[in-house]
């Protein structure tokens, strides 16, 4: 296939960040207010209008986002979180860094997402004794949420959602992170939209949102600085990063229609039968922070991509459950340990030339016929 197909590395990521973001952080720099400016409460008011939320919180990155809203939603010591064994670790992480416990159930074989049937197992198994439900929009997909707010009514949890994958998603026509409780994003160089470290969380809650405020910094009372109500981090965005982010979001429209279209050429010329394409149900908008194919010879598939100049990557390859961190977690989850076996994540990202994705489909057909 090397003779057929030379690219020139073409990156599994590539964070767009241009002049617009670079004029923006200059009348930061210049104005000296760093931190504590005007920046901040700008991008968190764009961003609550962008998820049709009233508030958003702006933190440091996505697992403070995740560590603050469960905290602000008085999720604790004692208490059980239901959520995916397929994502990355800072979903679990969150939840004991809360002091609570997180619980699995096994994902959906087409989606890849939390399986709601799965999930209403393991809440009758556990007598219907979990505090909060964490689905996680994984790879941008999401989740089933209206099931999942029907359960989480049904044990009186709060539902949290996992958006950091998900900007620019939409469920029923409605933006992820408006669909729960509290809604989570991160704003990590290779996602949909950076701040190059930071996340956000959403909520239509005016009392969370209040504590979001108090937690994310030294537990100070919002109204009167000089008092510290509680006990509290240091979890807030710079006004540097909230400068980059506002400049992001403004683009964020045309990065994932971007992504759209070139998972659409993705789909239309993979024609392997062996390779399985995302799926995405008429009431979901996929936004493609990754988009994931699945192979039965995933390794060797991903070799291949890599020898002919295409990056490729694996989200995840050892499920949450199955990580040391987590070895005292003694469930199986079937279909997850098998996703990890199978997924790779090929480029999809907005700067990639119309060609250059019609050029990755060719490999991977071209890759499946020479096996």
């Amino acid at each position: 296939m090397s003779s057929q197909i030379n690219l020139d590395g073409v990156s599994l990521a590539n964070p767009v960040v241009e002049d617009r973001e670079q004029r923006r952080v200059r009348s930061v720099l210049e104005s000296g207010h760093l931190a504590a400016g005007s920046e901040v409460a700008a991008f968190e008011a764009a961003f609550a209008d962008y998820c049709g939320t009233d508030h958003a919180v702006a933190t440091s990155n996505g697992t403070t986002a995740l560590h603050a809203a469960l905290a602000a939603l008085d999720i604790g010591e004692g208490d059980r979180v239901l959520t995916t064994p397929l994502s990355f670790v800072a979903t679990a992480n969150a939840i004991r860094l809360v002091g609570a416990e997180p619980v699995f159930a096994d994902v959906d074989p087409d989606s890849y997402n939390l399986d709601p049937e799965a999930a209403r197992e393991r809440v009758d198994a556990l007598d219907g004794d979990v505090d909060a439900i964490m689905p996680v929009h994984l790879y941008g997909l999401p989740a089933e949420m209206d099931r999942f707010r029907a359960l989480a009514d049904a044990c009186d949890a709060t539902l949290v959602e996992d958006a950091a994958q998900a900007h620019g998603a939409t469920y029923r026509g409605e933006p992820v992170g408006s669909l729960g409780d509290a809604g989570c994003f991160s704003f990590y160089p290779t996602k949909n939209m950076t701040t190059g470290e930071g996340g956000m969380v959403v909520t239509d809650d005016d009392a969370v949102a209040r504590r979001l405020r108090s937690f994310i910094n030294h537990g100070r009372d919002p109204e009167d600085g000089s008092v510290h109500r509680s006990v509290g981090h240091n979890f807030r965005m710079t006004d540097i990063a909230a400068a980059i982010g506002r400049a992001q979001l403004e683009r964020l429209p045309d990065f994932v229609e971007s992504r759209r279209a070139n998972a659409r050429r993705l789909s239309t010329g993979i024609d392997a039968p062996s390779i399985t394409t995302p799926t995405e149900a008429a009431y979901k908008r996929h936004s493609y922070h990754q988009y994931t194919v699945r192979s039965t010879d995933r390794d060797a598939l991903a070799s291949d991509l890599e020898r002919v100049g295409i990056d490729t990557g694996v989200y995840y390859p050892t499920p949450i459950h199955e990580q040391p961190a987590y070895d005292a977690v003694e469930s199986s989850f079937p279909v997850a340990e098998r996703l990890t076996r199978e997924v790779l994540s090929v480029p999809v990202h907005p700067s990639l030339a119309t060609e250059t994705v019609e050029t990755i489909a060719t490999a991977i057909n071209t890759v499946v016929a020479d096996e």
